[in-house]
């Protein structure tokens, strides 16, 4: 039967577990954890109980038919992480047979709405949970975007509150049954990150795509968050280069506009024996068919950037198909 849906839900104004107004504020209607706020028994910060807990139950609830899990990864803002992330999505949306989820755990800075054509849209409660936003019957979306009152709203929260309400996302969102979970997180290496792999931990993750444009200043930071997953153990399948060059449309020569001083994307792989997924070149349609939430792959599929994105998208599938990750222990 279809679900019965409530009234939207809005974190903007959630007074938190700890206030006395928890469960009784306004913002707190239609939200699935009212009533244990209400109680004074809201759950305890996404820390205790350990990873393997919080991964558990995460697993146990809204991740429960998850097959795949692709984290998008970059140490650097404004080199394309979110774009790829919506271009992923709607490149494996593509084959109407799998059914895709695009989850943006970006809590200050969520652009996935905007760049999905979502802008304005709302999260919904029903019997099961909160319900993601469709882009086409088989991709759903969720980000912290839908639950503020305006895109232009800062959500100005220190990390136990983005921890809660990524575990929220991860427990309370009546995902179903999908066959590609795909993460878009902030830039950096710290308290989303964490959140993430370690609720993740006890749950099937293939791995983290990361993202990089060919300049020494973006490939140092990357080099952090290469260093991050080996630490926490989350497998890396592989390295993209975005804003790799710009092919003229009129007499098809490539230029650099950001140097590969170092070597680039290309030459930090070989480095680090990880691998390189692919080029990505400069498109100025990339930007506009994300400033008005469509699909570049659709809007422009002969540009070399879309088939640069085609191959990269197949070369992930294909490691999913092959790879099976072995569950070991986050710290």
């Amino acid at each position: 039967p279809a679900p019965v849906f409530q009234r939207s839900v809005s974190v903007a104004d959630c007074p938190g577990t700890s206030s006395a107004q928890a469960g009784r504020a306004a913002a707190c209607q239609g939200c699935p954890n009212q009533r244990l706020c209400a109680a004074g028994a809201a759950a305890p910060d996404p820390g205790e109980g350990g990873p393997e807990a919080a991964g558990a139950e995460a697993r146990g609830a809204g991740l429960r038919a998850v097959r795949h899990t692709i984290l998008v990864l970059s140490g650097k803002g404004g080199v394309g992480k979110s774009t790829f992330s919506a271009l992923l999505a709607h490149g494996l949306a593509a084959d109407e047979a799998k059914q895709v989820a695009l989850l943006d755990i970006d809590i200050c800075g969520p652009s996935i709405p905007k760049m999905m054509g979502l802008e304005g849209e709302q999260v919904h409660q029903s019997g099961s949970g909160w319900s993601p936003v469709y882009v086409e019957e088989n991709l759903g979306v969720m980000s912290v975007g839908f639950l503020l009152s305006s895109p232009d709203d800062a959500v100005i929260w220190r990390g136990p509150k983005k921890n809660g309400l990524i575990k929220q996302f991860l427990r309370d969102v009546d995902w179903g049954e999908i066959d590609y979970l795909i993460v878009d997180t902030p830039p950096g290496t710290s308290d989303e990150h964490l959140s993430i792999v370690q609720y993740l931990g006890a749950a099937h993750v293939d791995g983290a795509v990361i993202i990089t444009t060919p300049q020494e200043v973006s490939l140092q930071d990357v080099r952090k968050e290469i260093n991050f997953c080996h630490k926490v153990k989350l497998p890396i399948i592989g390295v993209v280069e975005n804003m790799s060059g710009f092919i003229c449309p009129k007499c098809k020569n490539e230029s650099q506009i950001f140097p590969p001083t170092t070597g680039g994307a290309e030459k930090m792989c070989q480095n680090l024996n990880i691998s390189l997924l692919g080029k990505v070149p400069l498109d100025p349609q990339i930007g506009k068919s994300c400033d008005k939430g469509q699909s570049f792959l659709s809007e422009a599929p002969e540009s070399p950037a879309s088939s640069s994105y085609r191959s990269i998208i197949q070369r992930i599938q294909e490691y999913c198909d092959q790879h099976q990750f072995q569950g070991e222990k986050i710290i």
